[in-house]
């Protein structure tokens, strides 16, 4: 049986809207927990870790809240490589994305000392890849993926003992749609693979799906970082960074169930559910099903 371990984060840190802080409460009470033992899992709910507070400062050198956003990490870094140490699965209930520098960061650790391969399934609008130069506001939760490729300053870069803490082709984006002009050239120049919306309307999401989980074995740790605003925000409206024109119920489904069909789903994020933003918490309820796809939810046996 498969042991989960809920991890709460719940801090708005890295970005600039207030309110993904109350995203663990939120998942909470749409009855995460008691949603995936109804699949015969085991899912332990570790509470909510702690860190420093939003002071909501501007930008220092590109950077907002760069020492609080590094506690936060070493923090989520710690809990998440102690679970998968213990043999749980991790899930990071998020919280701002930034915090996927600590979690992934962690996994990679994890993956090196177990000598497993490690593929990284980013869900998301954004690809997150700007720089300190680069970036329009300083948010770090627009950062993690340059971060995690050993991109900016040390104490993001090093969390996890080993930098860069993964290589690029170890991640692949999908869902992205939003790009910052200068980080546009950063996504070529590092080589990422992206499956942006464009990609998806042309393929589908099935095909799509079947390319970023090709190559996957039974040495392989599958990682999934779902920010939630890979969702269209006519179906997920709680976030903070809407961006119109994404996956709709049913792709998103579908993305969610061939994920499971792997068998090797090992960790995962669930970040940027922002309540503030949201209605009567259907994001938080939509989220839960979305998980439990994850996890091997299906109409049929399959």
């Amino acid at each position: 049986m498969k042991q989960l371990r809920l991890i709460g984060a719940p801090t708005d840190i890295g970005a600039g809207r207030r309110g993904a802080s109350m995203g663990p409460e939120a998942l909470r009470v749409a009855n995460l927990q008691q949603a995936l033992q109804q699949h015969g899992l085991n899912v332990t709910d570790g509470g909510d870790l702690s860190g420093p507070a939003n002071p909501q400062q501007g930008p220092v050198d590109g950077f907002r809240h760069l020492e609080q956003v590094v506690a936060w990490n070493r923090s989520v870094h710690e809990a998440v490589h102690a679970t998968l140490q213990q043999g749980q699965l991790p899930v990071l209930l998020g919280g701002d994305h930034a915090l996927a520098i600590g979690s992934i960061a962690a996994v990679a650790q994890y993956c090196r000392e177990q000598g497993k391969k490690l593929l990284v399934l980013w869900l998301d609008a954004h690809a997150d890849a700007n720089t300190n130069t680069s970036t329009p506001t300083g948010n770090i939760h627009g950062m993690p993926v340059t971060s995690l490729l050993g991109i900016g300053p040390d104490q993001l870069t090093s969390i996890g003992g080993k930098v860069p803490a993964l290589q690029p082709d170890a991640i692949r984006q999908i869902g992205i749609r939003s790009v910052d002009r200068e980080e546009k050239q950063h996504l070529h120049e590092l080589g990422l693979r992206v499956y942006d919306m464009r990609h998806i309307d042309e393929h589908g999401m099935r095909v799509t799906m079947e390319q970023a989980l090709s190559g996957i074995d039974a040495d392989t740790h599958l990682h999934v970082s779902f920010d939630i605003d890979f969702l269209d925000p006519a179906v997920a409206p709680g976030v903070g960074t809407a961006v119109p024109g994404g996956p709709t119920y049913r792709e998103t489904q579908l993305c969610m169930e061939m994920i499971a069909d792997t068998g090797r789903l090992a960790s995962l994020d669930v970040m940027e559910l922002n309540p503030a933003c949201d209605v009567r918490n259907q994001t938080a309820e939509l989220v839960v099903e979305l998980v439990e796809s994850l996890f091997g939810k299906s109409t049929l046996i399959r």
